[in-house]
């Protein structure tokens, strides 16, 4: 993005906030599911489960064939679970079953998003894994990238997994708002914090934090300061790229870094769960 193109995105993101309109600032959910894990060769079950709520929500179970344990994937705040092919297939080389699942209002699933509707979301998806899947909990790997990271930290500190990744997300969306633009009100972002430094302080699991100098839109100092929030084990790993493209462009040291995380985590932990 250029250096027009940056301008009117703040004007933009500012008239939505101050409008009163943050919903539409914060999410960019996408309806139209645009590839499926069976374009990449991947065996999956499309799922519908339901939030405590009330909201019926979907997603994708993919199994591996030999799995050592299970991720519940948490995605960001734009698209969705069909714009997570790439994630798949990291987590079949590493093999990993994968539940992808999406926010209300994402994809197939029903409702509008909000903070507190994501989580319930999240806590549905556990649900899922642990109550239909019977899977334990000690055997799940619960990741989320940018604003999913918030969602998973927060899942996981109400919940006991086996670990934590968490990658190109900010400390709370105050925090990222004040950093991008302006000290704005308090009453702008009400009932939006998304603090996920607040939820990793109360993770007792290992957690690996991912986060790029490079990252455009978030800011590299949160992931620093996320890594330094971590009261157990952790570990913190600097990738290069862009926000929504790091992952990719540093492919090789992020994916063996979360293999040498996976290898020292869940040593003796390993479910085979389908």
């Amino acid at each position: 993005m250029d250096g027009h193109g940056k301008t009117l995105l703040i004007l933009l993101v500012t008239c939505l906030l101050l409008g009163g309109c943050v919903s539409g600032a914060v999410y960019h959910p996408m309806g139209t599911i645009r590839h499926t894990p069976a374009e990449a060769g991947l065996a999956y079950e499309d799922v519908r489960f339901k939030a405590a709520d009330g909201i019926m929500l979907s997603g994708w179970w993919v199994p591996a064939e030999r799995p050592r344990a299970t991720v519940l994937f948490c995605h960001g705040n734009g698209g969705n679970i069909s714009s997570c092919m790439d994630t798949l297939m990291v987590c079949r080389r590493l093999n990993l079953n994968v539940f992808l699942f999406d926010y209300r209002g994402y994809g197939s699933s029903e409702g509008s998003p909000s903070e507190q509707g994501t989580y319930l979301d999240a806590d549905a998806a556990w649900g899922y894994l642990t109550s239909e899947r019977k899977l334990p909990p000690e055997g799940i790997i619960v990741w989320g990238r940018s604003l999913g990271g918030a969602i998973a930290a927060r899942t996981a500190a109400s919940r006991a997994p086996g670990c934590v990744i968490i990658e190109s997300a900010f400390t709370s969306l105050p925090d990222l708002v004040n950093d991008r633009f302006w000290r704005v009100p308090d009453w702008v972002l009400e009932g939006y914090t998304y603090d996920t430094r607040s939820s990793l302080e109360r993770i007792n699991v290992p957690v690996l934090i991912i986060h790029s100098p490079d990252d455009e839109v978030i800011p590299f100092r949160h992931g620093r300061d996320l890594y330094g929030s971590i009261r157990g084990e952790g570990a913190f790993v600097e990738i290069r790229g862009s926000h929504n493209r790091g992952f990719i462009e540093s492919m090789v040291l992020y994916e063996s870094s979360i293999r040498a995380f996976l290898d020292g985590h869940l040593k003796g932990k390993e479910i085979f769960g389908q």
